[in-house]
């Protein structure tokens, strides 16, 4: 019994993990657009996380209340961290990376996290770290580069590669952060102040204050049709990013570190599977093996998963078909 309730709760952190990559991947297309009818891809970044925290905090409120905050406070600096480097750092830095090199490079850049998640785990906590999932990591950044295609317009910028580095350090940080909040924070709570603290920092950086705002009200052009720019800011608010941190951080905390920076690369393969439907973009062989490559390496990385103690001493619910998702504390009704 105790075996299935583990295989359904992997199942359940993978499922999860495996919905926010596609959640984060959705983004693409949609930001792409905004910045190209007149955002900055800062500003873009800006009302990315400002709408995700307008739904987040009042949602948190309502069904956490003064348990979340109590609950949050003994907790208060990792979380302040994961939204610093988790969200502001990894979305900004890889936008100037992106900005400054081309695309494929950035993004090979960025995912490098899981590398960096392996490392730190090895060499800084000397923890174990399961061959498996450095096994998965390494296949999946092999089809990574198929996918991406870096060898086509290789250039290096100094600046460019620097912020690279520091986004595949922010979205390390992200594992490592949610890895140790498991069992002690809920996600909603975690993914609501993270938000805010991601939404304040970059208010600076973004200067919403001179954004173009006649782009929100105005039919912008995306996959051949027209949508109003305030559709597209609420899909990359909500979809892509409340939906991608909310089931990301819950499924993470049914996995580890290690095993869910693998199964992120499944990402790529959806950012480009939908640049492929939605703007028709089109895929070559290489783009398609390099995405089975992915898949491959995230499966082979999700074996590595095992049962995590620190989620029964924490009271969390195992997730059954139909029934409540646990948090990482004692899960409230209605989650």
């Amino acid at each position: 019994m105790a075996v299935d309730g583990a295989a359904r709760t992997r199942a359940w952190g993978v499922g999860l993990a495996v919905f926010s990559s596609v959640c984060f991947g959705a983004s693409g297309p949609f930001g792409k657009a905004l910045i190209e009818a007149g955002l900055g891809p800062l500003q873009a970044v800006w009302l990315r996380i400002a709408t995700a925290a307008l739904v987040l905090v009042p949602l948190a409120l309502l069904l956490r209340g003064r348990t979340a905050a109590r609950a949050l406070r003994p907790h208060l600096g990792p979380v302040v961290l994961y939204g610093v480097t988790g969200v502001a750092g990894c979305q900004a830095l890889y936008f100037v990376a992106a900005s400054r090199l081309p695309v494929g490079v950035a993004i090979l850049l960025e995912f490098s996290g899981p590398v960096m998640v392996l490392a730190w785990l090895g060499l800084v906590r000397r923890a174990p770290v399961h061959r498996t999932a450095i096994a998965g990591v390494a296949v999946a950044m092999t089809g990574l580069t198929l996918v991406v295609q870096i060898w086509s317009g290789l250039t290096l910028d100094p600046l460019g590669l620097a912020a690279g580095i520091g986004a595949a350090a922010c979205q390390a940080s992200y594992f490592l952060i949610v890895d140790r909040l498991t069992g002690h924070v809920d996600p909603l709570v975690i993914t609501a102040s993270g938000s805010v603290v991601a939404a304040a920092l970059l208010t600076a950086l973004a200067t919403p204050w001179s954004l173009p705002w006649d782009v929100l009200p105005a039919q912008v052009p995306v996959a051949g049709h027209t949508a109003p720019g305030w559709s597209l800011v609420l899909w990359i608010g909500i979809v892509s990013t409340v939906l991608a941190y909310l089931t990301g951080v819950a499924g993470l905390q049914r996995l580890s570190a290690q095993v869910g920076g693998a199964i992120c690369y499944t990402e790529a393969v959806a950012a480009a599977l939908i640049a492929w439907a939605v703007l028709g973009e089109r895929l070559t062989p290489a783009q398609m093996l390099g995405g089975v490559i992915v898949l491959t390496g995230a499966y082979i990385a999700q074996r590595a998963a095992v049962p995590r103690p620190d989620l029964t001493a924490a009271g969390l619910a195992v997730p059954v078909e139909g029934g409540t998702a646990g948090t990482g504390m004692a899960a409230p009704a209605g989650k």
